[in-house]
């Protein structure tokens, strides 16, 4: 008998959004979908409930990685990320985070190596519970409030349809390759590629 090892975990790849099949498809949760096109393409389910997520490693880029969908909501997700982190022993510089982003047009992604959380409350508490602001993000573009007097929870929480939510579908995709590229090639490779 053959069994494949996978290499140990050296990354994590943490998806942000919300649980529960309310938040399915709503603009707050392109982290979530970045993680299961990530489990879909790799053939690796992200289900396994550990560090207050639903997890799974596999092997991404060369890399060992635990990917994640943090069930503590949005806004408590450096809980669970900050739990996995200490774990695995994982360095911030190998924490990449995945989430939505209302400052970029629906479609567009953006990578950094580091930065503040921008008024996102889920980079807010990543940055809190790592102690750093120097850890890589994906940003997923899901377009900005419709009118100035929109409330923004209600649009990050309001569901993607239609012909945006084709768009949506195919970013999630190239979000899915961006972070292979991230963890294959590094940070600023992908940058040039994919921002």
């Amino acid at each position: 008998m053959f069994f494949s090892k996978k290499p140990p975990v050296t990354w994590i790849v943490a998806g942000l959004g919300n649980p529960g099949e309310q938040y399915e498809y709503t603009r707050h949760n392109a982290g979530f979908l970045v993680a299961d096109a990530l489990g879909d393409k790799g053939d690796f389910p992200i289900q396994k409930l550990k560090y207050h997520a639903l997890t799974n490693t596999a092997e991404i880029g060369g890399q060992g990685v635990l990917v994640m969908k943090p069930t503590t909501f949005m806004n408590l997700s450096g809980e669970a990320v900050g739990e996995a982190a200490r774990f695995y022993k994982i360095p911030a510089d190998h924490v990449l985070v995945i989430s939505d982003d209302v400052d970029l047009p629906l479609g567009k992604l953006r990578i950094r190596r580091s930065g503040s959380a921008g008024g996102h409350n889920g980079l807010k508490s990543i940055i809190q519970h790592l102690g750093t602001d120097q850890f890589p993000r994906l940003r997923v573009g899901v377009g900005g409030k419709p009118n100035p007097d929109y409330d923004m929870a209600d649009w990050v929480l309001s569901k993607i349809t239609g012909e945006d939510r084709k768009l949506l579908d195919e970013t999630v995709k190239r979000a899915a390759d961006a972070v292979e590229c991230i963890l294959k090639s590094g940070v600023e490779q992908a940058m040039n590629k994919y921002n």
